[in-house]
């Protein structure tokens, strides 16, 4: 699969981001370039999401944290949350 040609992020995504412990906030940034570069990464265990979350995908940040996103069109994907599995509620 080719690099993400763009990434946008929600504002939620923004807010949650800010929450983050500052050492989490560090890792994250580190998997969400290495997302850009190769979205499956083994490191990464993105997949895609089931149930009413179906039209969303996940990848981990660490052992805790994941970030929500959707792919778009033209290799490009938008990133909605940050969080610990809450996110899946």
């Amino acid at each position: 699969m080719p690099k993400v040609s763009s990434s946008h992020t929600t504002s939620h995504f923004e807010d949650q981001f800010e929450k983050l412990p500052k050492s989490v906030q560090r890792i994250a940034v580190k998997k969400i370039l290495l997302f850009e570069e190769n979205q499956f990464h083994p490191s990464l265990n993105t997949h895609k999401l089931k149930g009413p979350l179906a039209n969303f995908w996940a990848f981990s940040i660490s052992k805790d944290y994941r970030v929500l996103f959707r792919f778009l069109e033209n290799n490009a994907v938008i990133y909605y949350d940050i969080d610990t599995h809450d996110i899946y509620k």
